[in-house]
């Protein structure tokens, strides 16, 4: 097994990366040349220039629903920043509920969306936790 981030802005590298030296799998963070990264822990690849380069790449940790949309095609496992896992069950929802979004974000008018809130702590927990069960499952379904 193998762990691939797209570390692009990704709040939650540090996370995976311990956790990952816990169960002694590796990692490899994804960036494109406008974010360039350091790790005593993972490789790092730097795949190219332009907003979306790097998403062609992606395998694990996402907060792109196409992306995870394309990755659940190949087969791999998603997780999302907060800790919820992408599944062929969910991933409908959630880019229909992307497509609203940015529909409403695009119309004029008083109904202006806000961003995400601010990570807490307990934002991270609940990521690292969610990581863990979904590390345990991957690695015992490889096992049978």
């Amino acid at each position: 097994m193998k762990i691939l981030v797209d570390a692009d802005a990704c709040p939650v590298v540090r996370i995976v990366e311990q956790t990952a030296e816990r169960y002694k799998i590796p990692v490899v963070l994804l960036c494109d040349t406008n974010h360039v990264l350091q790790s005593s822990y993972s490789e790092i690849k730097v795949i190219g220039a332009g907003a979306d380069a790097v998403d062609f790449a992606l395998v694990v940790v996402t907060q792109d629903y196409g992306v995870a949309a394309m990755i659940l095609g190949k087969g791999a496992h998603g997780i999302h920043q907060s800790g919820k896992w992408y599944t062929n069950e969910n991933i409908d929802q959630m880019l229909m509920e992307r497509h609203l979004a940015k529909k409403a974000r695009m119309g004029k008018g008083k109904h202006h969306l806000k961003g995400p809130a601010k990570r807490t702590e307990d934002d991270d927990e609940r990521f690292q936790e969610s990581l863990c069960k979904l590390i345990e499952v991957v690695l015992h379904s490889s096992q049978n």
